[in-house]
């Protein structure tokens, strides 16, 4: 293959994996969530919305985030940002959302995550929100991107933690019926 057709491929390739993505999820919705482009004219940034998930402090909430590809997706993974506000150890206090399966592929620094729980571009946006909806019902308080509620979920998940989940949800029920 000629390096001008090798380009044109690196290029479009995220496009001929992406718009089947958009197909299926609209033919065939997954439970607990909702993910659809921004804008027809952008593949690369989506709008999700993920429903808390029963039986847990976030039932009820209708938590808006954006989803944004690289140009080198699937080799890379996508980011999400929570655009609802969100009190979670797992979601920095911007919405940035941080979770294995959405960090780069390869060895951690740190050696806290093996590179199999890391981004593999065999995922798919459904994986990838079935991952953030089981974030939401079980924390990981150990690698915190929100020290603070880290600590309240440690400390006392049914007090403040509970109090300000809760504002979290009733202020998504109000944003989402805007």
């Amino acid at each position: 293959m000629d390096s001008h057709v090798h380009l044109m491929w690196a290029t479009y390739r995220p496009l001929f994996q992406l718009a089947p993505l958009t197909i299926e999820l609209n033919k065939n919705p997954v439970e607990g969530f909702s993910a659809g482009l921004i804008d027809d004219d952008d593949i690369y940034k989506w709008e999700v919305v993920i429903i808390g998930p029963q039986d847990t402090l976030f039932e009820g909430g209708f938590f808006k985030a954006y989803l944004t590809f690289p140009y080198d997706y699937p080799l890379r993974p996508p980011k999400l940002k929570f655009i609802t506000g969100i009190w979670h150890p797992n979601v920095a206090k911007n919405g940035d959302v941080c979770i294995s399966i959405l960090h780069e592929p390869g060895e951690d620094k740190f050696g806290y995550e093996k590179p199999e729980e890391r981004w593999l571009p065999i995922h798919t946006v459904e994986t990838i929100m079935i991952s953030v909806i089981s974030m939401l019902a079980d924390p990981n308080s150990e690698s915190p991107a929100n020290v603070d509620a880290a600590k309240e979920w440690r400390e006392d998940p049914n007090g403040e933690f509970k109090r300000k989940v809760a504002c979290c949800v009733r202020k998504s029920q109000e944003m989402a019926f805007d």
